[in-house]
């Protein structure tokens, strides 16, 4: 009975407003210049949702009021100039043509939350269009940006990668935002956004924006070097059914969809969605890891091992200088005193095992409904689930993770009121069941795995029924893998030197063989070994299994409304952001069982925009507070002024003055996570006290220059000058320039020291257990903050040079400097970006538009890559991407061809990271308007 009453209310509402209106038919059709039909060209009445699209033929028709007075159609299609026509009464022989678009002619809406042409923004901006998403040739959407001026992609794997601009990148890409509708498609746990993994899908995607630079003023903490946001099309204004499928090399098959339909004049449905399968790119980097990382490394090649970057379980022993006692020491004879060992360990392929397949699913439905022409209610929903791989403190492999999403949103002509929770996932809930896990640590507990007896030859030894004999010491304790190679080790290295005569390096060369041999680790492929591995991956108890068990809460409510009058446009918004953190002590510092972490932060902002001289003068300016739990309250302004050149505005001059502030991510605020070398801790209580890591290797703890003390966490500070020029000359050449200078207060960096877990500093006397097992005295890791101005500086430009609908030539330049060089000791400023890149391109579409295609070269210049798990130089890369399409018109199929990286060129983003190698696809587009 309710939901009759219900259906009845609502059928009410939405025909209350159909009720008092004369609707009278408007038809038409819309061509090119050349007198060309334009299917799916969109007819709206402006400021309403009210309108429709064309068909295959170009031809419309929609119902309109006229009683209220002359109605304004906009008329628009991608790559055109939108019209506008104003309309006193009815006309059903409409004939609208539509010219090439020039770039000022684009709108967009990222820099200030509200519409506003390219030419007149504030800052740097890059805008997508429909057809340059297409023409991305990668199978994740945002590892295809880097052909884009100051924008940078690090890839950790084929579908897990992140972006930044103007410095400081990483495969978390922490310092940004990245929205999808202006949601945050962020995976909550993790603090690090994952490609496109929750983003609109493909098909359904209308634009991209990026916004380089500082925007907390409109966007709140972490908008801090930028803002990238999708927006999704309008299942109203685009209609109709697209399909994609696509086969390539790596065992590529990519199935992609998209339908969209109007039920009636005030309802639209849309349901998007795809699937991606390959084989991924899995990491072979063989190289010592940096002493930054393992300050007792060995070389690459040395007999008594060393880390390797891409080999996990190479954990190494240091040999005591003399006997002792204490927990864990090891002391094997003068001979090997103060050395390090290191364990052969696996590689990532090892690891993996059969799981090198990579995959992406992803669904998303959505229903609108018109309150009235100009008020729109929206519901949709997004599921996302991924096998991939991830890095960050370490390796990941992520299986079946991904999140939920949902949001509700009310709008308006110039407001709009939404709300959107996201709930992240790593797996099935049932700890028997696949789940994601950590590679260094799957890799190091193999090592801890009781061994199996072995005879002279190094056979294993089996007992009357077969089963195999477990190793045990002459007391009875269990002896693991790793314990009965170190000793065996020790013992051929003594023999070989002392009673055989060899040298140093040949002794060690005898006992590496021999260990391998007498004493052999769990081999890959067998059944011991899988054994092992499956137990590892699916227990997430710390110290114990690899197993990484995350499922966090993200919820955020927000709300804008724009008032528009002669004085000033003024826009006002505020949000709320709530994270709940659970991985049942995985990675954050809660437990099995227990409660979510909660944290929060809430903002309110406003803008204010003026226009003067004939509106060829633009001020603004802008401002946001910012509340947050753990670090107080912070402001964010934002001023500008553009000043624009000429009758038609085309050419356009920019200033302006941005603060922004970040807030340390959910892991450097909450993290508990023992990786071996380190014991990485959050720091949002009362800071820390310990020693510099001098005092492992001989130092003087009573010096006071090796004391060691970092505050709290504080929100880290930006403060960005910019400068650029932004012009279209003769309809045919586009320009844009830019320039940025940035200072950085509170700097946040990695740091390392020795000191207990609760924080104090301990006795000189405890510094002997240090990483011993059981011991309360570890090599810490922590964010803190650097009592340091940093500063850097880039600048960037892009030109094009339209020579006819079917050449255009472009290509951009930028180049990033960190002006700061000298940093304090023990501090690594991940900036990670190269100097000098820039872009070549071909671009265009001949035979009537049924022949498109794209051509780039992208050259990055070498830099060097810092971070927790690995740092390195990423040598210089040069790719070319390419795209074909052929559409056949009257079988609504478009032919594709593509590929990424055409030469399979060395293509290294991340160092730790596998290169990005060539994936090439041949294609079915089908869309049916």
């Amino acid at each position: 009975m309710q939901q009759r009453y219900f259906f009845l209310i609502l059928g009410l509402l939405l025909s209350l407003n159909s009720w008092a209106q004369v609707p009278q038919t408007i038809s038409g059709t819309v061509q090119t210049e050349a007198g060309m039909p334009l299917p799916g060209a969109t007819i709206f009445f402006k400021g309403t949702y009210n309108g429709g699209s064309t068909n295959e033929e170009g031809q419309f028709q929609i119902k309109a009021d006229f009683s209220k007075g002359p109605q304004v159609l906009s008329i628009s299609f991608v790559g055109y100039e939108t019209q506008v026509l104003t309309l006193a009464q009815p006309d059903n022989a409409l004939v609208v043509t539509l010219r090439p678009s020039a770039v000022l002619d684009q709108v967009v809406v990222a820099a200030s939350r509200v519409e506003e042409s390219i030419g007149q923004v504030p800052v740097t901006v890059e805008k997508l269009n429909q057809r340059q998403v297409e023409q991305i040739t990668t199978p994740d959407l945002v590892a295809g940006l880097g052909r884009f001026k100051g924008i940078d992609v690090s890839s950790s794997s084929m579908l897990t990668t992140s972006f930044s601009t103007r410095g400081f990148n990483s495969s978390r890409s922490e310092r940004v935002i990245q929205l999808s509708d202006y949601m945050d498609t962020q995976v909550p746990s993790l603090s690090s956004y994952f490609g496109n993994l929750l983003g609109a899908p493909v098909l359904d995607v209308a634009s991209v924006e990026i916004v380089h630079g500082p925007a907390s003023a409109l966007y709140g903490a972490n908008a801090f070097n930028g803002v990238l946001l999708t927006n999704s099309k309008d299942p109203f204004k685009d209609p109709g059914l697209t399909v994609r499928l696509r086969g390539g090399n790596r065992d590529l098959l990519d199935g992609q969809l998209r339908y969209a339909t109007k039920i009636g004049e005030r309802v639209a449905f849309k349901i998007s969605g795809g699937a991606t399968t390959a084989t991924d790119f899995l990491a072979t980097n063989m190289d010592a890891t940096s002493a930054l990382i393992e300050p007792a490394n060995n070389p690459a090649g040395s007999n008594l091992g060393y880390d390797a970057v891409s080999r996990y379980g190479d954990v190494g022993t240091t040999f005591a200088a003399a006997p002792t006692t204490a927990p864990g020491a090891v002391y094997a004879g003068p001979l090997l005193a103060n050395k390090t060992l290191f364990l052969p360990g696996f590689s990532e392929s090892d690891l993996v095992a059969g799981d090198k397949k990579t995959h992406s699913y992803k669904v998303a439905p959505s229903l609108a409904v018109l309150i009235t022409n100009s008020i729109k209610a929206t519901v949709d929903y997004k599921y996302t689930n991924a096998t991939t791989s991830y890095q960050s403190a370490s390796r990941y492999r992520f299986v079946d993770g991904g999140a939920h999403q949902g949001r509700v949103q009310l709008e308006g002509r110039n407001w709009f009121v939404r709300g959107f929770t996201t709930h992240d996932f790593s797996g099935k809930s049932d700890p028997q069941q696949d789940g994601s896990y950590n590679l260094g640590f799957l890799g190091a507990f193999l090592q801890a795995q009781q061994a199996i007896a072995v005879d002279a030859n190094g056979n294993a030894r089996y007992d009357a029924s077969g089963a195999p004999i477990l190793q045990v010491d002459a007391s009875g304790k269990p002896v693991s893998y790793g314990a009965r190679y170190i000793g065996t080790y020790a013992s051929r290295y003594n023999t070989a030197y002392a009673t055989n005569g060899q040298n140093a390096d040949l002794a060690a060369q005898t006992a590496r063989q021999e260990a391998g041999k007498l004493a052999p680790l769990l081999q890959p492929g067998t059944q011991a070994f899988n054994d092992a591995r499956n137990k590892i991956i699916h227990d997430q108890t710390p110290g114990q299994g690899a197993r990484l068990f995350i499922r966090s809460v993200l919820n955020e409510g927000s709300g804008q409304y724009t008032f528009n009058n002669s004085i000033a446009n003024l826009t006002v918004g505020a949000a709320y952001r709530q994270y709940l953190l659970g991985s049942d002590g995985s990675l954050f510092e809660d437990t099995k069982g227990g409660d979510r972490i909660k944290n929060y932060e809430y903002g309110a902002y406003a803008q204010a925009t003026k226009t003067l001289l004939d509106d060829h003068l633009k001020l603004a300016a802008a401002g946001r507070v910012d509340q947050f739990q753990n670090f107080g309250t912070a402001f964010s302004p934002r001023a500008s002024v553009v000043y624009s050149l000429g009758a038609d505005k085309l050419q356009n001059f920019r200033a302006s003055f941005s603060r922004a502030f970040r807030a340390p991510t959910q892991n450097d605020q909450y993290i508990r996570l023992d990786v071996g070398r380190a014991f990485l801790l959050g720091n949002v209580r009362s800071g820390f006290d310990g020693y510099t890591l001098n005092v492992l290797k001989g130092a003087s703890p009573a010096d006071a220059a090796n004391l060691y003390h970092a505050d709290k966490l504080r929100l880290e500070e930006v403060n960005s000058y910019e400068v650029g020029y932004r012009a279209e000359l003769f309809k045919k050449f586009y320009i844009d320039v830019d320039y940025f200078y940035s200072t950085y207060n509170n700097f946040i960096a990695t740091q390392n020291f020795v000191g207990r877990l609760d924080g104090t500093r301990p006795a000189p006397a405890e510094l002997a257990t240090t990483n011993a097992p059981g011991s309360n005295v570890r090599v810490i890791q922590i964010a803190a903050n650097v009592d340091q101005r940093v500063q850097s500086q880039g600048a960037g430009i892009t030109l094009s040079y339209a020579f006819a609908p079917g050449l255009t030539v472009n290509g951009n330049y930028s180049y990033n400097d960190l002006i700061t060089k000298d940093f304090k000791a023990g501090t690594q400023s991940f900036f990670n970006t190269p100097k000098n890149k820039f872009n070549l391109g071909l671009d265009g579409q001949l035979l009537n538009r049924a022949l498109s295609y794209n051509l780039n070269y992208r050259w990055v210049d070498s830099f060097l890559y810092e971070s927790t798990f690995a740092t390195g130089t990423v040598p210089t890369a040069q790719t070319v991407d390419a795209q074909l399409g052929y559409t056949l018109k009257s079988l609504h199929t478009t032919l594709q061809a593509g590929v990424t990286n055409l030469f399979d060129t060395a293509n290294l983003q991340v160092y730790g990271a596998p290169s990005y190698g060539r994936i090439g696809y041949f294609g079915l587009l089908f869309d049916i308007k």
